[in-house]
């Protein structure tokens, strides 16, 4: 079964993440990329695969903008967050650089088919 983060969760790995409070800028924006992962369609998940969700929380995140800052490393850290508490870590060190590509690349809408994120997720993790 899969394990959700939900509101909270989500803003404390934000805040961990960026080490400070955040601000919630748009409490419908946050609440609807929290809920996105889950979505389903006819008894069928919308993000079949804990990296398909992963991907669609990262994305939510970081193109809805709920916060006033810090929506990038917030977006990161909740995907990294939820895949860690369904079982599943890095194979190896992060390389910091690629993933501050990786979620910029995402923000600005370089990479917008959560396919297509679910893939980059999957493979830094092995």
């Amino acid at each position: 079964m899969t394990v959700f983060l939900d509101r909270d969760a989500v803003v404390t790995s934000g805040s961990i993440a960026t080490e400070r409070q955040l601000t919630v800028r748009d409490e419908g924006l946050l609440q609807s990329a929290v809920a996105r992962p889950r979505s389903s369609a006819f008894g069928l998940d919308a993000y079949p695969s804990v990296w398909d969700k992963a991907a669609a929380l990262m994305h939510s995140l970081a193109t809805n903008r709920p916060f006033v800052d810090g929506n990038k490393r917030t977006a990161w850290a909740s995907a990294v967050v939820f895949l860690d508490l369904n079982g599943f870590r890095p194979g190896g060190p992060m390389d910091v650089d690629w993933a501050e590509k990786f979620v910029l690349d995402v923000a600005e809408g370089r990479l917008s088919d959560w396919e297509t994120i679910a893939s980059g997720i999957k493979d830094i993790y092995g």
